[in-house]
């Protein structure tokens, strides 16, 4: 079966992997997951991630990431999704919390946060936000 939206699977994957205190999860393995997760590592809200492969398929596998019990992740929403793509110029690129979160944004020189993107001088699709 096919899935209508990946990325929206991948969040959910780890929201509920994090909710219920799981170390690792798998996640089938594409481009656009690997750079999101790639910059989840950089801003420090996952400890790691690996690629693998499970029964002749590649899986991503995230290690997740817990401060005194807790997750590090308090919310990770899909912003674009397949029924209504957001769009935004360097200029409109959200600002999560006053900057105490991030937005992960699709730009034609790869996945960044809306930081990085502003610094290029970059717009792009704004893919998911994370506190």
């Amino acid at each position: 079966m096919s899935m209508s939206d990946p990325i929206s699977d991948m969040l959910t994957r780890i929201r509920n992997a994090q909710a219920v205190q799981k170390t690792t999860v798998d996640i089938p393995a594409s481009k656009v997951k690997t750079g999101i997760a790639r910059v989840l590592k950089q801003e420090g809200y996952i400890a790691d991630f690996s690629d693998a492969e499970v029964d002749g398929k590649p899986v991503l596998q995230i290690t997740l990431k817990y401060v005194q019990g807790r997750g590090v992740i308090e919310t990770m929403k899909r912003a674009s999704r397949p029924g209504l793509r957001i769009y935004r110029g360097k200029d409109d690129l959200p600002k999560i919390q006053n900057g105490l979160g991030i937005a992960v944004i699709s730009t034609s020189e790869g996945i960044m946060t809306d930081v990085a993107a502003r610094a290029a001088g970059q717009g792009g699709e704004v893919l998911c936000i994370v506190t």
